[in-house]
């Protein structure tokens, strides 16, 4: 499993959910922070196995945010 973090406190919107597929670099979610936005991406393509923040849920820095079960094709 490949672990996703917050970058910093905020909210967590989710633009993804529990088994959908992802690439590398496609965005997940968004922390907001008082007129802040940062997009979380996905680091490897795979699945989504799960999301451990639930939607507009607050947050903070580097909290665990969601688990990748990375592609078998990785890598090749």
């Amino acid at each position: 499993m490949v672990d996703v973090c917050a970058p910093f406190a905020g909210v967590i919107r989710w633009e993804v959910a529990a088994n959908d597929a992802v690439a590398t670099g496609q965005t997940i979610g968004v922390v907001e922070a008082v007129k802040l936005e940062a997009p979380v991406v996905a680091p490897c393509p795979g699945t989504i196995a799960e999301l451990l923040a639930g939607e507009f849920s607050d947050v903070e820095g580097g909290q665990l945010l969601a688990r990748i079960s990375p592609s078998a094709s990785e890598g090749e």
